[in-house]
This record gives C-alpha cells, sequence and structure tokens, in this order.
C-alpha cells in the first residue's frame, strides 16, 4: 500500500466509498473507516498503520496547502 488510492481501494473491498467533494473531509472520513474496521479485526495491523500514516500525511499536506 502506497497511495490513497491503495486506501480507497482498501475501504472499497468493504463496500465503503467515500466522496463529500471536500479532500480534507473526505480523508478524515476513510480515516475513521480504517480505525473501525481494525476495531472489528478485519484489516491487519500492518495494513491499518500504514494506510493510517498515508492518510494521516495527506491530511497534512492538504492544509498545509490552504494555509497558502
Amino acid at each position: 500500500m502506497k497511495t490513497i488510492y491503495d486506501v480507497q481501494q482498501l475501504l472499497k473491498k468493504y463496500g465503503t466509498i467515500i466522496y463529500i467533494g471536500d479532500r480534507v473531509a473526505d480523508l478524515e472520513l476513510m480515516e475513521a473507516e480504517l480505525k473501525e474496521l481494525f476495531q472489528s479485526q478485519l484489516v491487519d495491523v500492518r495494513d491499518y498503520q500504514t494506510a493510517l500514516l498515508l492518510l494521516r500525511h495527506e491530511i497534512q499536506i492538504q492544509k498545509e496547502k490552504r494555509m497558502e
């Protein structure tokens, strides 16, 4: 798992497609869904950690873009 697209595909595998139109809100919702899947033991630890890192990194990038 290397991109946000990969995270979207992981969520899609469990029937979750997220699109609100606000990139940061989309990413934050993906993070919440990922946490729920992990707590339900549907996603393994490594995938969870990697996806969480990717999402948080992208959220930070998007928030920095808004500040410019």
